[in-house]
């Protein structure tokens, strides 16, 4: 099962999807005019801006959903694992496709906003809807619709539990051992996956709404907790930061894992970390509640900062600064070896064992209780993205249980997720994301060339921004924005007009951006 995996895994994530990822997000931030940096100060704005309603959350709340999905294991084992087979210039490297990434958010979570629909009293979207709508390849949608219930309804809720998992056993002790038809488990892990199980099922049963209540109060939390921390660590030994920065830097371009390896691993756990491009992100973007598609795409490219820049970059100088890693190199061999041969990349015990050299007895329960919430949150995000890509089936096909069904299958996956071998698990998880960011890059870039909607939007929020409107207003018709049909309901039903912003304001003059 393993070699299979591996060798699929071979096929997706080649040279050519890496490339893709940095090359789409540079793409995006030259044509947006490096939206990322120029609307830094707007992003903040738009956090606390919006207000949620009966159909759609609030644009804090779907921040919070989105980045229970973004901040998960992949920035406790996913750093530690880029390190671990990238050295540590990978770092270097999930630094360059967050700064980037943050533009193709922007991108694809704006599209998720104009092309959203109303569905039993609540907003649903993401790059099924827009694939439909902006390319008119329902097939394509449907291969991507399909795709994504696979992945986050059966592939990457292992991953996360898995973390769970091995984080608890390595803070506490693995307990009796288990022996069953299908392994031998260690206690420790049976009853973790049986605690999550409970917990996750209470909360997916409640609906959208009770997931963005929990998120928006535990994500914060948990976030700043691991970040306070983080820092603790870093003013320990605050005389090695300029060296550390120096390794991070210096190992990006002469890199000891080989040039392929730092900007792979890099890239990899940088878009499993951010997930700028793979779709997942649009989802949560979607059931904002906003005036302009424009201000939710901001507050997303926002929270690729949260994730890359802050978190995960806490837990890189963790690491480094208290060399609680080992390099691997070719054919099992070690290119540095701090730590016992034993230990596994794709873990969270380098990032254990980096807290508890410097705040002894800490590490490995704080981390086990960090990595609860982060991937128990991260699950979260993970099945309301395969119910909306439920939801976007059952438009054509109307098969009774659907819903339940998958929050059967899900539940079934985090609980053995929790229990099998950490390999497997990040293959599988693996699989799932490079084959959605795929599929949803190239619908993009092929939505942008046909379009160019997400640009339009963007130019036409800027227009109103600097003409001071007092309420921003969304005219799709005005900008040749074809099937964005909540909008243009939108307008009728408030009886709304386009504020006149002059001759600027046509939707030919967004080429001018270009």
């Amino acid at each position: 099962m393993q070699s299979l995996v591996d060798f699929i895994n071979g096929i997706i994530w080649s040279p050519a999807l890496i490339y893709l990822c940095l090359g789409a997000g540079l793409f995006y931030s030259i044509t947006t005019r490096f939206m990322q940096v120029r609307h830094f100060g707007e992003m903040i704005r738009l956090l606390f801006a919006g207000q949620s309603s009966e159909k759609g959350i609030s644009s804090f709340q779907a921040l919070a959903v989105s980045l229970s999905g973004r901040v998960g294991t992949g920035n406790i084992a996913g750093v530690a694992a880029a390190i671990g087979f990238g050295g540590p210039g990978a770092v270097f490297w999930m630094w360059v496709v967050a700064f980037l990434g943050a533009s193709t958010a922007y991108y694809e979570s704006t599209l998720a906003q104009i092309y959203k629909e109303e569905d039993e009293g609540q907003f649903r979207g993401g790059p099924a809807y827009y694939i439909e709508k902006a390319m008119g390849q329902k097939w394509y949608a449907w291969i991507f619709a399909i795709s994504t219930i696979v992945a986050c309804g059966l592939l990457l809720p292992g991953v996360q539990s898995n973390s769970i998992g091995n984080a608890v056993e390595a803070a506490f002790g693995s307990g009796d051992v288990i022996e069953t038809t299908l392994g031998t488990f260690s206690s420790a892990k049976i009853i973790t996956g049986a605690i999550v199980c409970v917990v996750l099922a209470f909360i997916i049963f409640g609906g959208v709404k009770r997931i963005a209540h929990f998120t928006q109060i535990v994500v914060p939390f948990m976030a700043l907790g691991y970040i306070v921390i983080a820092f603790v660590v870093i003013l320990l030994n605050i005389d090695m930061v300029p060296s550390v920065f120096a390794t991070i830097v210096g190992d990006a371009f002469t890199p000891m894992a080989g040039v392929g390896a730092a900007i792979g691993w890099g890239v990899k756990r940088g878009v499993y970390s951010n997930e700028a491009g793979q779709g997942t992100g649009p989802h949560a973007a979607a059931a904002a509640q906003v005036d302009h598609p424009a201000q939710q795409g901001m507050v997303q490219a926002f929270s690729i900062y949260i994730d890359t820049l802050l978190v995960c970059s806490a837990t890189a100088f963790m690491i480094i600064i208290t060399g609680a890693f080992n390099v691997h190199g070719a054919e099992g061999a070690f290119l540095v070896q701090n730590l016992p041969s034993d230990i596994a990349a794709n873990s969270p015990v380098f990032t254990q064992m980096a807290i508890e050299t410097a705040m002894p007895g800490l590490g490995k329960p704080f981390v086990a209780i960090a990595l609860f919430f982060f991937s128990f949150t991260t699950i979260l995000a993970y099945y309301y993205i395969a119910e909306t890509n439920v939801a976007y089936i059952h438009r054509t096909i109307h098969v009774p249980g659907l819903m339940f069904v998958l929050k059967l299958f899900l539940l079934s996956s985090v609980f053995y997720g929790a229990v099998k071998t950490a390999d497997l698990a990040w293959a599988l998880g693996d699989v799932g994301v490079g084959l959605m960011a795929w599929l949803n890059i190239i619908g993009i870039l092929i939505i942008f060339f046909m379009a160019k909607p997400a640009l339009k939007a963007l130019r036409d929020y800027e227009l109103q921004k600097k003409a001071g409107v007092k309420e921003y207003v969304f005219d799709p018709v005005k900008l040749g924005i074809k099937g964005a049909d909540y909008w243009e309901e939108r307008m009728k039903r408030k009886g709304q007009k386009s504020p006149d912003l002059g001759e600027d304001s046509s939707a030919g003059t967004a080429k001018s951006t270009l």
